[in-house]
């Protein structure tokens, strides 16, 4: 006989009004890493702070706020309404059983007030505050040090220019936890010990680990590490991590310093000095150096995770490995010079060669996470990089200027692979739209210089 599943519970989620884009699949990806699942019948309005979930314990919402960087707060949700009176029916309507835990004569309270896109006076929180006497709480009031917190929490709308004189939405309920959001300031760029002109911030790092679902023990690798900035979240979740990169001097932490007024980088400026930083340096594994183009792992299913930041060629156009022998006609066949040097390595070859590597060598169920870089006029859906090997999971956009942007794109590996998914791509006539990512940096550029031109024009005026 069938176990029933666990009865549903209201939750309240308070979400930070920044990346928008990429809450949904944090909190998503989230819920499964926690052993639950997002259900289509949430009520979500994807852009407002408040989203009211249906989670089955909650163990599984401190759960999910131990790890997400998207969310402020949960909060168990005792009543919701789209006016006073329809709070205050809700409230009345909520299960005494579930309620009187928390209002018992031995236990301390406090309410609290958040608003959204409105400021109160004092004088209108407590008036707020006492219309809420009907509510059996037996205990006594504790501003500094209470067992349970309550709070009651107003939507005004998005529009800062027309805020409503009533709240649109008004929640209550009993506060559970709170996100990671000190993780952005603790691991701010700022901060650290070594770091290049495309580090990448702390919480885009994070939202990234989240997308991928690290937890500990897991390995998770990144071809194109650089200064390792997305190897630390990881290794905060508890992930053993590794990395490759084609630049010695910055495997090695050697060379010129990008920091303002330092010539060159001193000896804490490397990847295990900024693990070590945080106190996670046991699980640094290594970093190679090497080319993410060409076979150096042996095969099979070896991460749990692949995160990666690939160049785009904004700075410089992205190189690779070749030797002598392919870039000079003149030498002789029998020649052997194994000397390497760099040639160009083009956009779509690099997605397709991590696509083709993660669809190898990630676990079933792993997950790639990835950016790629966008000429906004000429998007579309189809110029996504796919494999048959790995699923899309989500396509999250970041804007750069007005004609460009990147996308955090999630995949998952849902097929074992095969000799002959190698290089499926090339059979079926898809890879022609993924070859405009080669003249990203043109069209970048180009944008750039018309803006300028436009900005000179205009002064001329």
């Amino acid at each position: 006989m069938a176990l029933a599943a666990p009865a549903l519970r209201r939750y309240l989620l308070l979400l930070a009004q920044e990346h928008l884009e990429f809450r949904l699949p944090e909190i998503t990806s989230l819920l499964s890493l926690c052993g639950g699942q997002f259900s289509g019948e949430q009520e979500i309005r994807v852009n407002s702070p408040f989203w009211i979930l249906n989670i089955p314990s909650e163990d599984m919402a401190r759960g999910l706020m131990k790890r997400t960087v998207c969310a402020k707060s949960i909060f168990e949700l005792w009543g919701h309404g789209r006016s006073a009176g329809e709070l205050y029916a809700s409230l009345k309507n909520y299960p005494a059983d579930k309620m009187l835990p928390y209002l018992q004569s031995d236990s301390t309270y406090k309410i609290r007030i958040h608003t959204f896109n409105k400021t109160l006076t004092q004088a209108q929180k407590i008036k707020k505050i006492d219309a809420l006497e009907f509510l059996p709480f037996k205990g006594k009031v504790n501003l500094k040090t209470p067992e349970h917190i309550f709070w009651i929490l107003e939507d005004y709308g998005m529009n800062p220019n027309d805020v409503p004189e009533e709240p649109i939405h008004l929640y209550f309920g009993r506060w559970i936890a709170d996100g990671q959001r000190e993780l952005i300031e603790s691991y701010s760029v700022k901060k650290r010990h070594f770091i290049g002109n495309t580090s990448m911030d702390a919480c885009l790092s994070f939202i990234m680990a989240n997308h991928a679902r690290v937890k500990p023990n897991d390995i998770v690798y990144d071809p194109f590490v650089g200064t390792g900035g997305l190897l630390i979240s990881s290794a905060h979740f508890g992930a053993y991590v590794c990395g490759t990169d084609i630049d010695y001097n910055t495997i090695h932490g050697l060379g010129k310093a990008s920091r303002k007024n330092q010539k060159w980088r001193g000896p804490d400026e490397n990847i295990r000095a900024n693990l070590r930083q945080y106190g996670l340096e046991k699980y640094y594994l290594d970093a190679l150096v090497a080319d993410s183009s060409r076979p150096i792992w042996r095969k099979g299913m070896l991460f749990d995770a692949i995160i990666t930041d690939p160049p785009y060629g904004i700075r410089e156009a992205p190189r690779r490995m070749g030797s002598q022998k392919e870039t000079v006609k003149s030498v002789e066949r029998s020649t052997e010079n194994h000397f390497f040097v760099s040639s160009s390595y083009h956009l779509s070859d690099i997605f397709f060669d991590l696509l083709k590597f993660g669809a190898e060598h990630l676990v079933m169920g792993g997950r790639l996470v990835y950016w790629l870089p966008i000429y906004r006029p000429e998007y579309t859906e189809e110029i996504i990089p796919r494999h048959p090997c790995l699923k899309l999971v989500s396509n999250c956009e970041q804007m750069l200027s007005s004609h460009t942007s990147r996308r955090l794109i999630t995949m998952e590996k849902v097929k074992e692979f095969k000799d002959q998914d190698e290089n499926s791509y090339l059979l079926d006539g898809q890879y022609l739209p993924y070859r405009g990512h080669n003249s990203f940096r043109e069209k970048y550029f180009s944008g750039v210089t018309k803006r300028i031109a436009k900005e000179e024009k205009d002064n001329q005026k």
